[in-house]
């Protein structure tokens, strides 16, 4: 037997032999006054009433009236979970950490079916999803045998609205305009955009009911972004020698290195989420119900970017092979020049004659998913039969266009050490420049990727009645069938040396982010003609990047069996859990275009297959009043990202000769996990609760870089890898009650507060020399909402902390950065003007909190600076 089946056993032994009765459990319950409770407070305690009637470790939001969640998508509510994270992208929170594992690790589920996702791995944009259509999530972070495989740190669910089962008014509208001032300095945009939703449930006859619902916002969340470019230091990113030779600036025998460049972005976004949502509930007897859901959302994003780059080509050096000289060498030592070097990179200087570009671009994205399915449930004297069927489509379209120009002032400056907020100075103002369109242009696009994935599962419960011990035996089985794409294209439109006239171009400075000179802003297309000459971005110039042509084809086969048991525990205690397995088959098969040569290229298709068995065990201790223990243990994986399974290759045409290829014989995370909690229920809407587990982390999948020879060069290929395994533990505690203590009002207020410690041994594999924690791994979380509610009046005032954690930034998997530590806080209250009338108010990161990131696990190695800004929201409701 294998250690991890020992450990199963003995988990699963504890909760069975400590059985000494068979009878119903009988406790007295205290006496608490029965107060009515609504909105924001009813969900805390249905969420909490979800928490303790589960058998394994999750956490709920609950949300059953429509529309009563403070916040504009789901991914802000999930966010404030006890141990969980989430990244911010354009301002919003997107993608969510667990317990100190990347979204890579976490599975997200629709009415706890898999969906498809227009992210390239398998990620899921929690933003994606509005409020308004969901009726709870649960956050499950202990495993069992009947869920999907696939959460390593957790599954996240969201349920949709049962229509019979709802309780609430039949028409719910809510609408209202929602200001971002991250975007106020910039010309010719307006910053304010709106929401707005609509849904009606209603119920044919008692066994009839549908809901529909609509929703529409539109984001105006412009905002600055101040990005480093990183540093030409083989130690972070091998080869060796390649790109490390930027000179001894300083003279004392050391390499230094320098960095490649900077960049100021402003970003004029106009973002458009539309979506219509609908399900179906027939329950004709007691013994047979179907239930029909479908969720279509379409996102458009229109970018409009006005970017100024610094030191593109001057500033970084390469190895020219003639003495290890960098062939800027001289920029560093030229007269009047001077910088400042901490562990040996140079992390502010001034330097003379320094490029400076100005890149006019425009970004579209278009993102629609589809999410659908059908369940039927039959429940007899014994059994329950339940079927279901699912189907999603997810696909994104996006190009990008850019016209780029350069000057040459006297001298540039830069400091962006740690501490430091990002500063750029130069010597003129980029108005009185002469801008001569020398540089290419770019077109990237268009890129299209596809995923569709089809499943269907069945599951079978038997229950054994009576007064014994084991109360019931489940089992089923699942198949699934999913499979995405990606085709892209590209051209460059050749400059024509014509200088842009002046009063094309508009100069603005962006104030409460970084410290740069005015960027400049135009027409990119009148632009574009002065440039390139007419039709320059005719999109049939575009030829195809044949190494960007990949697909994935992944069909799972799974099967599960589960015992449940209940009875009186030797300690006096009420126990019940559940002990059983899960097998997952998976087989893969992978597309691709390799790059052989700088212009050979040849098709390729790898297959893959492997089988886990899965055993977990849960164990629910009830010791009365509110007292609960809990214990599970459980194999757990998930599966690999789905663009990291790619075929394809792409290679350098130049010096470095580096290269980034998939790797289709990837095996799936695993890690064997202990989960332990005690939670005490002490009034309804009030906890005081303290977990620990434990995982044991193997074939984690990261970047590693290993030499390849192709056409008789050898070239440095980055891919994804199994490697590493170690572990992963920590800590939450969560409490959170009304203070029904204090006098007169003080006693409508309360708290909802929880703390995260994870520690962990495991490293990403890069850089080599100093690797960064494992993605997603922040090691302090923390999370206080003050909350107020009275009558008609409610508010909470909340605040959220994380310290630095790795993440992936982008879709580029190998693009490791640092994200610092985080402090955001966010206010909204809410007035009912009558039963059918209300209206809210909100303001999100109300401090401006910038989100600043650094490479190469170095501080003074600026990755990006952004300026979200605050986003202000009011709006109206009517039920009816």
């Amino acid at each position: 037997m294998t250690r991890h089946a020992i450990l199963l056993a003995a988990v699963s032994g504890i909760a069975l032999t400590s059985a000494a009765g068979v009878h119903a459990q009988t406790t007295e319950s205290s006496q608490v006054e029965e107060v009515v409770v609504t909105g924001v407070r009813k969900s805390l305690r249905d969420a909490l009433a979800v928490k303790q009637g589960s058998d394994k470790v999750v956490e709920a939001i609950s949300a059953k009236d429509i529309g009563v969640l403070p916040d504009v998508t789901i991914a802000e509510s999930i966010a404030r979970l006890p141990g969980v994270n989430a990244t911010r992208d354009r301002g919003n929170d997107s993608q969510a950490v667990v317990r100190g594992l990347g979204a890579r690790l976490v599975l997200g589920t629709i009415n706890n079916r898999e969906v498809a996702s227009s992210e390239p791995d398998r990620n899921v944009r929690w933003e994606i999803y509005p409020s308004e259509v969901v009726s709870g999530v649960e956050v499950y972070k202990s495993q069992s045998a009947d869920l999907i495989a696939g959460g390593v740190a957790a599954t996240i669910n969201i349920n949709t609205i049962a229509p019979l089962d709802y309780r609430g008014p039949e028409f719910v509208l809510r609408a209202g305009p929602v200001f971002y001032d991250g975007g106020k300095d910039i010309p010719n945009y307006k910053t304010t955009g709106y929401r707005g939703s609509g849904s009606w449930v209603h119920k044919l006859n008692d066994d009839l009911a549908v809901v529909v619902g609509v929703t529409a916002q539109r984001q105006k969340n412009g905002y600055g972004s101040f990005t480093g470019w990183g540093y030409n230091d083989s130690n972070a990113r091998p080869p060796a020698g390649a790109s490390d030779y930027s000179s001894d600036v300083n003279h004392d025998g050391k390499v230094d290195y320098t960095p490649w460049g900077a960049q100021m972005s402003a970003s004029r976004i106009d973002q458009k989420r539309t979506g219509i949502s609908g399900g179906l509930q027939y329950k004709p007897t007691d013994h047979f119900e179907l239930k029909a859901d479908a969720l279509y959302s379409k996102i458009k994003i229109i970018e409009v970017q006005d970017q100024t780059v610094w030191g593109a080509n001057n500033w970084g050096n390469w190895n020219t092979g003639t003495g290890n000289i960098g062939w800027n060498d001289g920029v560093y030592n030229a007269p009047g020049a001077s910088y400042t070097l901490i562990n040996n990179a140079v992390v502010a200087a001034r330097l003379p004659f320094s490029s400076v570009q100005t890149v006019l671009a425009k970004y579209s994205e278009d993102k629609d998913l589809f999410a659908g399915g059908l369940n039927g449930k039959w429940t007899g004297d014994q059994w329950t039969v339940t079927g279901d069927v699912s189907y999603s489509k997810a696909k994104r379209t996006n190009t990008w266009k850019a016209v780029r120009f350069e000057a040459w002032p006297d001298w540039t400056s830069f400091d962006w050490r740690a501490g430091v907020t990002p500063t750029i100075t130069t010597s003129q103002e980029s108005i009185k420049l002469s801008q001569t369109a020398d540089l290419a242009g770019s077109h990237d696009g268009p890129e299209h990727l596809n995923d569709e994935l089809k499943a269907a599962a069945l599951d079978f419960t038997r229950d054994f009645g009576g007064d014994g011990f084991f109360k019931s035996v489940q089992f089923g089985v699942r198949a699934s069938d999913r499979t995405k794409d990606h085709v892209s294209f590209s051209f460059a439109p050749s400059a024509t040396g014509a200088t842009i006239p002046t009063n094309l171009l508009t100069a603005y400075t962006l104030s409460g982010g970084a410290n740069v000179p005015a960027l400049l802003t135009g027409d990119i297309d009148k632009i574009a003609v002065v440039a390139y000459g007419a039709n320059a971005f005719d999109v049939s110039k575009a030829t195809e990047e044949l190494a960007e042509r990949w697909s994935v084809n992944e069909k799972v086969y799974e099967g599960y069996a589960k015992l449940n048991f209940a009875g009186d525990s030797v300690g006096g205690s009420w126990v019940s859990g559940n002990v059983g397995a899960r097998v997952v088959h998976t087989e893969t098969s992978s597309d691709g275009m390799q790059q052989d040569t700088a212009s050979a290229f040849k098709a390729v298709t790898v297959d893959n297959d492997y089988t886990d068995i899965l055993p977990s065990a849960n164990a629910k201790f009830d010791f009365g009043d509110g007292k609960i223990v809990r214990l599970g243990l459980a194999k757990v994986i998930a599966r690999p990202p789905l663009d990291e399974l790619r075929a394809s290759r792409t290679l350098a045409n130049w010096s470095p000769w580096t290269g980034s290829a998939g790797n289709p014989k990837l095996k799936p995370f695993e890690a064997i996990q202990f989960d332990a909690s005690a939670e005490y229920y002490f009034r309804p809407e009030a906890l005081v609760a303290l977990s620990y587990y434990y995982k044991d982390v193997d074939s984690y999948i990261g970047w590693k870089q290993t030499p390849a020879t192709f056409g008789g060069q050898t070239y440095t290929v980055a891919s994804p890898a199994n490697g590493g395994s170690g572990y992963i533990q920590g800590v939450e505690l969560t409490f959170q009650t009304p203070f029904f203590f204090l006098p007169g009002p003080l006693s409508k207020f309360g708290i909802y507060s929880n703390y995260a410690f994870v520690d962990s041994d495991l490293k990403e594999f890069s850089p080599a020399n100093n690797p960064l924690r494992m993605t997603g791994l922040a090691k302090n979380t923390a999370t206080v909402d003050l909350w107020y509610a009275n009558g008609p009046i409610e508010a909470r005032l909340g605040w959220k902390y994380h310290s630095p954690m790795t993440v992936i930034y982008g879709w580029n998997g190998s693009d490791l950065q640092t994200l610092e530590s985080e402090k955001t806080l966010d206010f909204s209250s809410s007035y009912k003007i009558n039963e059918a009338f209300s209206v809210r108010f909100q303001v999100n990161n109300l401090t401006n909190e910038a989100l600043r990131m650094y490479r190469d696990n170095d501080p003074n190695r600026i990755g990006r600076y952004d300026s979200y800004g605050r986003r202000y929201l009011v709006d109206f409701t009517v039920k009816f």
